[in-house]
């Protein structure tokens, strides 16, 4: 049997725990998530460093998976382009079941493997593509079917699973085994299976922007302001990387469409932002290659 499916022998009464006990056993079990990660880091930077390449070359990112691990695929591509201005259509997910499935439980979708290789092949998948595929098993049906697409349009395939030889983790070119063990409610990988697969999944994401020259140090500097929070935020990363008072920051940012990027660059080496921008340009995107031009 699966570790994730198999029941817990720590927590055999669990329905008679008082509330101040239960929340200890869910939350101490977390702990398991962020060990079974921290020793998958060879495995995970093994595919960042397979995937940067190909993702700086243009290809996209795609995310496949069923029930949770679909919808924390879905939940990873729709945070890259407010946190890094990264194009939506370069960071898809694809779901089992649909897109309805992010919302209600779709039974039987999962087990499809034909409708998996429908799905990826639907989205044209090319060399430079990187097809990150989730399944908590490792073994389902929706999943190796997408993973058998991909890997024949020579897509790079990127197979995250919680359970020592699973299929998806073999079969990919970069495999990645959070083994999180029994889960504290057997079988519900929405626990600590669930939150090592967001862990994982946060870390590729946000490696690949900082090689894509997304951050300036441990800056957000490459966000798209959307709201008056992302706003403010903008403006407070300008002054924090330039010393600049708001309303310089502020000025300069309006001149860019708070591009704080470029109103860095203008900032700190005193020239307007389309000086600023034509030297990113030329940096490859890099605020540091900019400022040293």
């Amino acid at each position: 049997m699966l570790k994730t499916e198999t029941p817990s022998r720590r927590h055999p009464d669990l329905d008679l725990y008082p509330v101040e006990q239960l929340v200890a056993a869910l939350v101490d079990d977390q702990f398991w998530a962020v060990e079974a990660v921290r020793l998958a880091s060879p495995q995970i930077a093994a595919a960042i460093t397979a995937a940067l390449p190909r993702i700086a070359a243009g290809g996209r990112l795609l995310y496949v998976g069923a029930g949770t691990s679909g919808r924390l695929g879905v939940l990873d591509s729709v945070e890259l382009t407010p946190t890094f201005s990264w194009p939506p259509e370069r960071a898809v997910a694809i779901l089992a079941g649909g897109a309805g499935a992010m919302f209600t439980a779709v039974e039987g979708a999962e087990d499809d493997l034909q409708q998996g290789e429908r799905d990826v092949l639907a989205l044209l998948p090319q060399e430079n593509d990187v097809v990150i595929l989730l399944a908590a098993s490792g073994a389902t049906p929706y999943v190796l079917g997408a993973l058998l697409a991909a890997r024949k349009a020579g897509a790079l395939t990127i197979g995250i699973a919680n359970n020592v030889d699973a299929p998806v983790a073999h079969e990919a070119q970069c495999g990645i085994v959070l083994d999180t063990g029994t889960e504290v409610i057997s079988g519900s990988t929405r626990l600590k299976a669930g939150t090592a697969q967001k862990i994982t999944l946060n870390t590729i994401s946000s490696a690949l922007m900082v090689g894509l020259h997304k951050t300036y140090g441990n800056l957000m500097v490459d966000l798209k302001p959307t709201n008056a929070k992302l706003i403010w935020r903008a403006v407070r990363l300008t002054m924090h990387a330039t010393g600049a008072s708001e309303a310089q920051a502020r000025a300069v940012l309006e001149q860019c469409h708070y591009h704080v990027k470029v109103a860095i660059v203008a900032l700190i080496k005193k020239i307007n932002t389309n000086q600023a921008q034509a030297l990113l340009a030329r940096a490859d995107g890099s605020v540091r290659a900019a400022l040293a031009d």
